[in-house]
């Protein structure tokens, strides 16, 4: 599944049915004998799949109007909590853009009867999946908190819905607006970053969706006190919002905690939908901008209906079939067929009253972008003109409703029950909203579809172009200075709390986790499963013990290119032919590579495994590299290894691995990113099928299966199709004969001109060995670097808040455990930024280690959000792997508990000073070099300067 580079929700689709065309009759000879694959398994028929994908739920509505909605699952003791409110971006009036979502923020930080940062007393309770979202029509709050936990939860969330103005204060509405004035300058610094913000002026201007969802820095900086909070008593009351409760809860249990909590706040106004007109513009637009990129991007876009409209699900189905999976019109049209465009997509983007149909492309360098326009021009006309075939809309039901089984596993989250649950209820007053939507999709006719995208898609269009070129300046770029408050104004305090204490929370009992069986195939792979029964879906990981550190010496990118071409053609399927069986099957294949080990996947509905594993044997043990798909995909790559170069992510990726390993040390490769991209075009067919031959083999191999099936069967199926596989040749060897080699401390500056803001990376070679058990070490990193309440994250976000967030963290590898710290801070706070950042680390390694609160607040985080950490399966198959990477048993998160319960603050403060050493730190930044420099200066360690391009190839191996 294919993902917009904007803001635009990740589109599926599939396209026609393509001749499978013999491979081997025009390629050179498979990597290693074998025969023909066998023909894929049918897929079951997608009603039956249907039918796996159910809500129940039960719902009852409080005196003041708030609505509530249940639904029970008792897999596993935990409950998912969402509130919903009907107030989103198209509600702010001129003048007040970003409101919905600064109120999101501060609706984090602290209400009248629970004071300070809700993370805290979350995270105390072990809360997993806790977050918050604004978009156009809403803003939803949600967290997962252990069963005895969920009296605390419900206080926490009723008290920010009745009781938070006392808590706003200036000095709490000048933090949260600098961070979100970060949030803004980090999207805006990214490739491609103000393409979305032309899309809605041009397009939406004229109506309630035409800003984004961020708002203007002039906006935000305007916002007072008083404007908050009348902001706040407009939109918040309990009438205008939905609660949903999702786990290990029933309606009649609920319905008494939530009058309790909920009961006492009034209703507020009514919400009223604002008017919306889809507008049409008058002839076809097209606008040019520059920006630091790769590639020209084009981006062609229409507004269409909303999702409740007639027309929705017909438009949804319309652009998956145009532009969604690898099988789509567009990607056989352009990328494979003309081989003009390196990457497509089209998809319809639904809100409410209005929805937003784009297509896009990322042009091939050297490619006319007005060839690849036209020709999506002629895609879509063609498909206008004689509509999708009945097979292409089959398939697009099938990979939606297998997606939506994969995600109800999960009861909370970004996308789990709860959300399907109060999405339906809020935007379209009917929580089942989501079973008809499938139904729709599952029944929709190719006229049906047809007919609804000549209605929409034959109007005027418009089309922005992203060439490569300085950027401009544009508004958002400069700083605003913030209004000033009033200095002889009265200090006003926060209001105390009416309330009493909140509540206390119930023993809370240690995770069960899966039980773990271990066998062997009869060639030797050996095969680590846990059974779960929560979705009928069974994932299956194929991993080698290969990675980064297995690419061949002096040709960096051999892996990259090999992986990308696995699932592109087999000796008896094309890459079109093998997208369209998983699409059919409801299947997804994948592949990455990490540091040690390179990863093949699949995951699918159970009633269609074996399917799936037919398709899934084949990619991995035949494919073909194609010469021609080894041109298509090599001209991709390179593509992408240049817009590595074009993202401060991707130059502090590249820069940092050389100061920290050296370059003898085969980690030392990270350097190259996704490639040499000298060596990238020179890699012949050859190169990736040695590669292949020596490293994606049986004796590299150890599968990791997590289903709702029993391990006999999924053995019996796996032995079918891997059992007889024989490795050919001499297997790969990685030496790590040679050690990392840091280099001196110092700060490196790659020079990224008009960054607005710059990313610092800090990192350290530990002493520590990745063969002994680092649990310590790691919960002291709670305190200091890990997760939001950490303190260098609350420093420089909450407390100085010129990030919008700090990490830092321990990589675990199978050889060596550097520590690296992440800042992406505005550009003209970088050097400040880096001295708290040595003075937060030195303080906590010296003068002020873990406290007793720090330690009771770590604990009983860790060890209350194991059941809603390892809530869904493929947490579970992610831990099965770790485990087994980092040799634990395979028992650990059983017995885990009890080693947090026995920790000490002196034996945390120990290991993290055993660990860590900020003299030590190598220093990387990011940024624009000529207002960077000269903060870095004063700061006492040796500067270097680079440009971008510079770290386009790494240094040799010595």
């Amino acid at each position: 599944m294919k993902s917009f580079l904007m803001l635009c929700s990740a589109a599926t689709c599939a396209l026609a049915t393509a001749t499978i065309v013999p491979a081997a009759a025009q390629q050179a000879p498979a990597p290693a004998a074998a025969p023909a694959a066998a023909p894929v398994a049918k897929p079951v028929p997608v009603a039956e799949l249907v039918k796996r994908v159910d809500i129940p739920y039960q719902e009852f509505t409080l005196s003041n109007g708030l609505r509530v909605i249940v639904h029970t699952d008792r897999k596993a003791p935990i409950v998912a909590v969402s509130t919903w409110y009907d107030v989103g971006s198209k509600h702010e009036p001129a003048g007040k853009t970003g409101f919905a979502h600064l109120f999101e923020h501060l609706m984090f930080n602290g209400s009248e009867n629970a004071p300070g940062d809700f993370f805290e007393p979350l995270k105390q309770v072990g809360a997993t999946d806790f977050n918050g979202t604004t978009s156009f029509d809403r803003t939803n709050y949600f967290e997962t908190v252990p069963t005895p936990a969920l009296d605390r939860a419900l206080f926490l969330e009723s008290d920010r819905m009745g009781w938070l103005t006392g808590a706003i204060t200036q000095e709490v509405l000048d933090e949260q607006r600098g961070v979100v004035q970060n949030e803004k300058r980090q999207g805006d610094n990214r490739p491609y970053g103000l393409v979305y913000y032309t899309i809605l002026e041009e397009l939406l201007g004229s109506t309630p969706y035409g800003h984004n969802v961020i708002g203007s820095m002039a906006d935000l900086d305007a916002a007072s006190v008083d404007d908050v909070k009348n902001w706040f008593r407009s939109h918040y009351g309990p009438n205008n919002a939905v609660l949903v409760l999702a786990g290990d809860i029933d309606a009649k249990t609920a319905r008494p905690l939530v009058q309790k909590y909920f009961g006492a706040i009034p209703r507020g106004p009514e919400s009223t939908p604002p008017a919306v007109t889809i507008p049409t513009l008058p002839q076809n637009k097209t606008v040019v901008l520059k920006d630091r990129v790769a590639a020209t991007m084009i981006v062609r876009s229409w507004a269409v209906p909303g999702i409740n409209d007639p027309d929705a699900v017909a438009l949804d189905v319309f652009g998956e079939v145009l532009g969604g999976l690898a099988s789509s019109r567009l990607d056989n049209a352009l990328v494979r067929g003309d081989k003009i465009a390196v990457q497509v997509s089209a998809g319809n983007q639904s809100m409410t009253q209005i929805g937003l149909f784009t297509i896009q492309a990322i042009v091939k360098p050297g490619v006319d972008p007005a060839l690849v326009s036209k020709r999506l021009d002629e895609v879509m006309a063609e498909l206008l003109a004689k509509g999708p075939t009945a097979d292409e809309v089959m398939r697009v039901a099938t990979t939606s409703v297998s997606s939506r089984i994969s995600g109800l596993e999960s009861v909370g989250g970004f996308g789990g029950k709860a959300v399907a649950l109060a999405s339906g209820a809020l935007y379209s007053g009917d929580p089942a909203f989501y079973k008809k939507e499938l139904a729709k999709t599952a029944a929709i006719t190719p006229a049906e579809v047809t007919a609804a995208a000549n209605k929409w898609l034959k109007r005027p269009s418009l089309t922005v172009m992203v060439e490569p070129g300085e950027r401009e300046a544009y508004q958002e770029s400069a700083p605003v200075a913030a209004a000033k408050p009033d200095p002889n104004a009265p200090k006003a305090e926060p209001v105390k709390g009416t309330r009493g204490k909140m509540p206390d929370v119930a023993a809370i009992g240690d995770l069960v986790f899966p039980k773990v069986e271990r066998t062997k195939l009869s060639n030797g792979i050996e095969l680590v499963y846990a059974h779960r029964t929560a979705v009928p879906v069974t994932q299956v990981v194929m991993s080698f013990d290969a990675g980064v550190a297995a690419d061949p010496d002096g040709k960096l990118g051999t892996q990259s290119l090999a992986a990308s071409l696995m699932d592109e053609g087999t000796t008896t399927l094309d890459s079109t032919a093998i997208a369209e069986a998983r699409e059919r099957l409801g299947a997804s294949i994948g592949g990455g590579t990490g540091t040690d080990r390179t990863i093949l996947s699949v995951s699918a509905p159970s009633p269609n495994l074996a399917g799936a594993l037919d398709l899934f044997a084949d990619v991995v043990r035949h494919p073909a590299f194609a010469p021609a798909e080894v041109e298509r995909l090599r001209a991709t790559l390179l593509t992408g290894i240049a817009s590595e170069l074009t993202s401060a992510e991707g130059l502090g990726g590249r820069a940092l691995p050389p100061l920290l390993y050296g370059t003898a040390n085969p980690y030392g490769k990270l350097a190259a990113g996704s490639g040499d991209p000298e060596v990238v075009k020179a890699l012949t067919r050859d190169d990736l099928v040695a590669f292949h031959r020596a490293w994606i083999r049986p004796d590299k191999a150890k599968v990791f299966v997590v289903s709702d099936r029993p391990l006999a069967e999924v053995k019996a199926a796996l032995e079918a199709r891997f059992g007889d596989w024989r490795g050919e040749g001499p297997a790969g060897v990685k030496s790590f004969a040679a050690a990392p080699t840091p280099a001196s401390p110092r700060i490196l500056l790659v020079d990224r001109p008009n960054s607005p803001q710059s990313l610092i990376l800090a990192a350290q070679m530990t002493p520590l060995k990745p063969d002994q058990e680092l649990l310590t070490e790691i919960t002291a990193n709670e305190v200091l670097g890990s997760g939001f309440l950490s303190r260098i994250n609350m420093d420089l976000r909450e407390a100085k808040h010129w990030s919008y967030g700090v990490r830092g963290g321990f990589s675990w590898l199978e050889h060596a455990v550097p520590y690296t710290i992440s800042a992406p801070v505005q550009a003209d706070k970088t050097g400040d930024s880096i001295r708290a950042l040595i003075g937060d680390v030195r303080d906590f390694l010296t003068t002020n280690g873990v406290t007793e609160k720090e330690l009771t607040l770590t604990v009983n985080g860790a060890v209350r959000e194991l059941a809603g950490k390892y809530e869904t399966s493929g947490a579970v198959l992610s831990a099965m792997q770790q485990n087994d990477l980092r040799r634990r048993p395979d028992d650990f998160y059983s017995t885990v508990a009890q080693k947090y319960r026995a920790m000490t603050a002196a034996e945390l403060d120990a290991a993290a000073r055993a660990a860590l050493d900020p003299n030590r730190f190598l220093w990387v930044v990011v940024g624009d070099a000529a207002k960077v420099r000269p903060q870095l200066d004063s700061i006492g360690l040796p500067v270097e300067v680079v440009p971008a391009a510079a770290l386009a190839r790494p240094a040799p191996a010595k």
